[in-house]
């Protein structure tokens, strides 16, 4: 039987984006996704991939892009 996990969404979504392979996170924190923020920055480095706090929407997608 597989294993089940209670999350909270935004934890959902930042594990899923892991277990699809995202390695590489350049994100704002503002309310309400700063969860995905807090997560991401915690488990990034436990996978090896890179976190990167940015100071507004326009410079976290350059840096995505960037990264792409």
């Amino acid at each position: 039987m597989p294993k089940s996990y209670l999350w909270q969404g935004n934890v959902a979504c930042v594990e899923g984006a892991i277990a699809a392979g995202c390695r590489f996170f350049a994100g704002y924190p503002i309310t309400p996704a700063n969860e995905i923020s807090e997560h991401m920055a915690k488990r990034m480095p436990e996978v090896g991939g890179i976190f990167i706090q940015m100071e507004d929407e326009m410079a976290s997608l350059a840096a995505v892009i960037g990264a792409s």
